[in-house]
């Protein structure tokens, strides 16, 4: 999915292309899982005819400054993109589509022409990024909630450390959090542990001033490298564990080192055994950490307001309310009466929870055979039916 050096390429390549021209026409996607609080019809009328000034970035967010307010802001999720039609713009598997087959494609949320028949895009073909109109971006969420860019506004090594040694979480789910550093996101996070040897399930607080010192040189430089090549994967250096994440158990290594695949912050994450070990405490909780499983998609918190979202582009069907099977009953046999309207909440909650003595406490059995149940009356019926009865043996 998309990271720092992916969505910082893509405000590169707007930069290089698009500063200073005005926008002649606007097609806005009618998808308002996408398109959020704004109108497609809206949000073409605001920017028609405005100006891109410049290309501006925080984490893994991008917003176009225009010659006036509002701004076009863009929250990629796991697979949103910018396309430069005739531009080449660091592509990603999971973002990945045909233009030259269609144009704009059939996925494109946010379309612009320039007036220099120029035309971008930003797609999306997974449904989970977010593009908004905003009149200051940075001071609302999900930006404004946003940490330290790790890119433009890195920590000092003193800082990063007095910040972790606070930190009683592991490293790993802490380094996903982008509220505490922005811009690295799973990719980037176990490519600088592997870097500074550190393991992705060892507490925050308990690394040693070494391990810090490794571990904020690491992202200093995987991050830097990434940019550099523009985001592109091919020229990323061969010694990157990034180049095997994607393998299967027993098929990855990295400098003849076997990678394992364990969950960390409900991602699956790749490390070296040999290389990271837990110390202290730490270890000895080892025997718990349960292996990831390759080709499953757990859930992403990036805490920019994602939803694996959020890593699960797809639709989470684990997050949808599962439909409780309620248990059939032996054959010819009726289900149990309710008495009341006002007990069957509670009757509906005995049966999701599996207790099936209450119900059957319940059914109202025949008194005898073939008899029918005593009907209960109210006592003022009761003696309005005495008095309309009259006395045996009287004849009229």
């Amino acid at each position: 999915m998309p990271e720092l050096p992916e969505v910082e390429a893509a405000r590169r390549a707007i930069e290089d292309n698009c500063v200073g021209k005005k926008i002649k026409r606007v097609i806005i996607a009618d998808d308002n899982k996408v398109i959020d609080g704004i109108s497609p019809s809206d949000f073409q009328t605001s920017i028609l005819g405005k100006t891109i000034v410049s290309a501006r970035r925080k984490g893994k967010n991008l917003w176009l400054h225009l010659d006036s307010p509002p701004f076009p802001s863009f929250q990629f999720g796991m697979a949103g993109a910018i396309y430069i039609k005739g531009v080449a713009v660091t592509k990603y598997k999971r973002s990945a589509v045909k233009d030259s087959e269609e144009w704009p494609s059939k996925y494109s949320k946010f379309f612009v022409e320039l007036e220099d028949g120029l035309e971008l895009s930003f797609t999306d073909k997974r449904r989970f990024a977010k593009v908004r109109l905003l009149a200051n971006p940075a001071s609302v969420r999900p930006i404004s909630e946003l940490g330290p860019d790790a890119l433009l506004e890195p920590m000092t090594v003193e800082e990063f450390a007095e910040s972790l040694a606070k930190k009683k979480i592991t490293i790993k789910p802490l380094l996903l959090d982008q509220g505490f550093i922005s811009g690295i996101g799973n990719w980037i996070a176990d490519e600088v542990l592997y870097q500074a040897r550190i393991h992705p399930l060892q507490t925050a607080s308990s690394l040693s001033k070494e391990q810090c010192q490794a571990l904020h040189t690491s992202i200093k430089e995987v991050i830097e490298k990434a940019v550099e090549v523009d985001a592109d994967s091919s020229q990323f250096p061969s010694n990157w564990i990034f180049h095997a994440r994607e393998k299967k158990l027993g098929k990855a290594f990295v400098d003849g080192k076997t990678i394992d695949f364990i969950t960390a912050g409900g991602r699956t994450t790749a490390y070296v055994p040999e290389l990271q070990k837990l110390s202290g405490k730490d270890a000895e909780k080892a025997t718990k950490v349960r292996p990831g499983k390759r080709g499953v998609k757990s859930k992403e918190d990036n805490g920019d307001g994602e939803e694996d979202e959020q890593e699960s582009e797809k639709e989470d069907d684990s997050a949808k309310p599962k439909k409780v099977k309620k248990p059939r009953g032996g054959r010819g046999k009726k289900p149990a009466l309710k008495r009341k309207t006002e007990d069957s909440d509670d009757e509906d909650d005995d049966a999701d929870s599996g207790d099936d003595s209450e119900a059957e406490e319940k059914v109202v059995k025949p008194r005898g055979r073939g008899t029918k149940p005593a009907i209960k009356r109210k006592p003022e019926e009761k003696a309005t039916s005495q008095a309309g009865k009259k006395p045996k043996g009287r004849k009229s």
